[in-house]
């Protein structure tokens, strides 16, 4: 961080103060959801687990911030933002410190589910507290440092696992992620400034009338759709990767692949430098492009080069990133009410697709290897491209 970031954070307040504590939440947030991904083969040999098994480690996680995510949305238009967003911090925690105590995969597989539920509190919320707070242009770039602290929070979770993982074993890896956990929380609960733009509504019908009309907005559904799709090649990509990268003729250690998960770190830089040219380019455009890149990204990955393979999925996964900002970005700036009730509907949709990704790639990684995996995940992007094409193009 720059002297005068470090100072805004320490010293600010308002929306200067927001900035880089948002850029935290998404780290902490992103921290613990893909951070088992390194240590799957680890997990696989403890529990003698067949890939798809383990992939239920990753799946289970995501699935459950796809189901309580628009009840999440509701809890937050009553209540406020900042109190839940540092309550379900602190409920975060408490699974990952029990995880290194599990002596089965079902029970794993019960408290990375449990992870989940806690994870809509922190980033639904936030992306409500983002469009209240940052009004106009600034939605777009705030959103860019958002997803810029997910995709680092991600990079880390799977980073620190793996490293950790190979000194300690992977149980002790989690051991120290709920330590993190837990100072995150601290931090969090001290520097995030309380909204000055919410306006509670504990009107439960009208939360049902906005939840019909927000059913109802074709744009918004086509965003969801694609959330799914992005999620899906995200989750499936990073998931079998590590599975096929640990066999021969890589053979790759738990460190090995912990340091493969650096391309996120490209994905760091690239959003938040992305983020001010999204809306002049237009979000169709841009999500499309960013299709494109992540699609050519993930073919790559089919040749025989371990050099080859990490450039193949550094395009890659820039390119799931820079989608994921221009479809929040888009709700942001286009929904007005309900901000954070449509949120909670696009992340159902989103880790629905994410928990549809850790099965459906490893159903085609069982029959057909990596190259089935790549194949059913470049599908699923086309499908993305044809409802972007098809919706967004025409007048909201």
């Amino acid at each position: 961080m720059s002297t005068h970031t470090l100072r805004l954070f320490f010293l600010g307040d308002g929306v200067q103060a927001s900035r880089p504590i948002v850029w935290v939440i998404g780290f902490f947030a992103f921290l613990n959801v893909y951070s088992i991904q390194a240590v799957l083969p680890m997990v696989m040999e403890d529990f003698h687990a067949s890939p798809l098994q383990a992939g239920l480690t990753v799946g289970a996680t995501v699935l459950a911030v796809g189901l309580i995510s628009p009840f999440i949305g509701m809890l937050s238009d009553a209540l406020g933002r900042k109190n839940v967003i540092c309550i379900s911090l602190f409920a975060l925690t408490l699974p990952t410190a029990l995880i290194p105590l599990t002596h089965s995969l079902n029970a794993l597989i019960a408290l990375r589910f449990m992870q989940g539920l806690a994870v809509p509190g922190i980033v639904v919320v936030l992306i409500a507290y983002v469009g209240e707070e940052f009004r106009g242009g600034g939605v777009a770039r705030m959103m860019s440092i958002y997803v810029g602290g997910t995709v680092m929070g991600g990079f880390c979770g799977r980073f620190i696992t793996g490293h950790a993982g190979d000194l300690l074993g992977w149980r002790g890896a989690f051991v120290l992620l709920a330590a993190m956990n837990l100072i995150g929380t601290l931090l969090v609960w001290w520097r995030l400034p309380a909204s000055r733009h919410f306006v509670a509504n504990r009107n439960v019908q009208g939360a049902l009338n906005m939840l019909w009309r927000h059913l109802h907005n074709r744009r918004l559904m086509a965003s969801c759709a694609v959330g799914f799709c992005v999620l899906f090649s995200l989750v499936g990509t990073f998931t079998y990767v590590n599975l096929y990268l640990a066999a021969a003729p890589f053979n790759l250690s738990a460190a090995g692949l912990a340091n493969v998960f650096a391309v996120y770190l490209v994905g760091v830089l690239v959003t938040p430098l992305a983020g001010r040219h999204i809306e002049r380019l237009g979000f169709m455009k841009a999500l499309l492009w960013a299709l494109s890149l992540s699609a050519s990204g993930l073919l790559m990955t089919l040749a025989p080069s371990l050099p080859v393979i990490v450039v193949g999925l550094t395009i890659c996964s820039s390119g799931v990133f820079l989608c994921q900002s221009a479809t929040i970005s888009a709700i942001a700036k286009n929904v007005t009410q309900g901000r954070s009730l449509a949120t909670g509907i696009y992340y159902m949709s989103y880790y629905a697709g994410g928990a549809v990704g850790a099965w459906g790639a490893g159903v085609t990684f069982e029959s057909w290897g990596w190259s089935g995996s790549v194949m059913t995940i470049v599908v699923v992007q086309m499908l993305a491209a044809s409802i972007v094409g098809v919706v967004w193009r025409k007048p909201s």
